[in-house]
């Protein structure tokens, strides 16, 4: 898939996104103001962060996708980082208000208004955020977009709390026509609350992920490892390898490492094996920036080699004794 297909479905998808979460926002505070349940503000609010979260992945995953530049020699990857970051802290903003508005409401109990009103506002919720969370998701995980599996776990996040809000206001509803005279107005608060502490644990988590690749955090362990086994299994074509180094800026993967090949193979022999890594690696990390640096394997073996080394004792202590390259036999 090319650059510019992929970004496009990032873009659009990320579109949906903030259609989505602005319907939703419009909703909820209506039958929130109508009903005065705090639970409903407070899943107003949380959808309020995530239509600007959305905003902002739209925003960013439009500007990843330009092409390096003069002042952005390794691309706009890292857009996507500051974004997930972004939207990550507006998330614990938005919980430290829910628990201000739920501990006054509890200090202060109201009684709730038009209660199955509000069980459907977050029945359509529930089913409209499953619905685009689930593309989101997708769609990031195909394209490696943090951004937008950021605002993915947003949505799912609020699949959830409007899940157990739903089920707050049902049992208020419920017991309310059952038991008349039960006090039932600390359910609300409370059920905002826990919405609260689910949103700061999906941010938590969100922050981890984005200020990992932001300070240059090394590619996953089995990634690196999926490099190696790329590289060596041109055995017996390369000798060795070492100096692998990764880093990450948004969906694009930057890789380089030292191979070792035969001190007799000419320049075009080695720079056909260089291409043909470099075309394994970009089709498994999409969006990767390879660079491999090719050393002659003298049987010096140097500290660093040994490690990465692919011959046997006997072949390397045959290139030992053998003479060195540049000097006469």
């Amino acid at each position: 898939m090319n650059d510019a297909l992929v970004n496009h479905r990032k873009s659009s998808v990320a579109l949906l996104s903030v259609v989505s979460n602005s319907v939703l926002v419009g909703l909820k505070l209506v039958v929130g103001t109508l009903t005065g349940s705090v639970s409903i503000i407070s899943e107003a609010i949380h959808s309020g962060v995530d239509l600007l979260a959305s905003v902002i992945a739209f925003m960013s995953v439009r500007t990843s996708g330009r092409p390096a530049d003069d002042e952005h020699p390794f691309g706009h990857g890292k857009f996507e980082n500051l974004s997930g970051a972004a939207e990550a802290i507006l998330i614990f903003v938005a919980a430290a208000w829910i628990v201000s508005e739920a501990i006054h409401k509890l200090a202060n109990p109201q009684p709730l208004e038009l209660l199955g009103w509000g069980v459907l506002i977050m029945l359509i919720s529930s089913v409209a955020n499953a619905v685009v969370s689930s593309r989101l998701m997708k769609v990031g995980r195909e394209t490696d977009s943090i951004a937008l599996r950021a605002d993915a776990w947003h949505l799912r996040t609020d699949v959830y709390t409007s899940a157990g809000v739903m089920v707050g206001l049902a049992v208020i509803w419920v017991c309310g026509r059952v038991f008349p005279n039960a006090n039932l107005a600390w359910v609300d608060p409370v059920a905002a609350m826990l919405v609260a502490i689910l949103i700061v644990k999906a941010a938590w988590d969100l922050t981890m992920e984005s200020i990992r690749d932001l300070l240059d955090v090394r590619l996953a362990r089995e990634e690196e490892a999926w490099i190696q086994d790329c590289v060596l299994g041109r055995r017996p074509v390369v000798i060795g390898m070492h100096g692998l180094r990764t880093r990450k800026a948004g969906s694009s993967h930057f890789i380089e490492f030292h191979m070792i090949l035969d001190k007799s193979m000419t320049v075009a022999e080695a720079h056909c094996i260089s291409e043909d890594l470099e075309a394994a690696i970009s089709e498994h990390f999409a969006g990767s920036d390879v660079v491999i640096h090719v050393e002659p394997c003298d049987g010096s073996c140097k500290p660093r080699c040994v490690k990465g080394c692919l011959l046997s004792d006997q072949e390397r202590k045959k290139l030992q004794d053998s003479p060195r390259h540049g000097q006469p036999a």
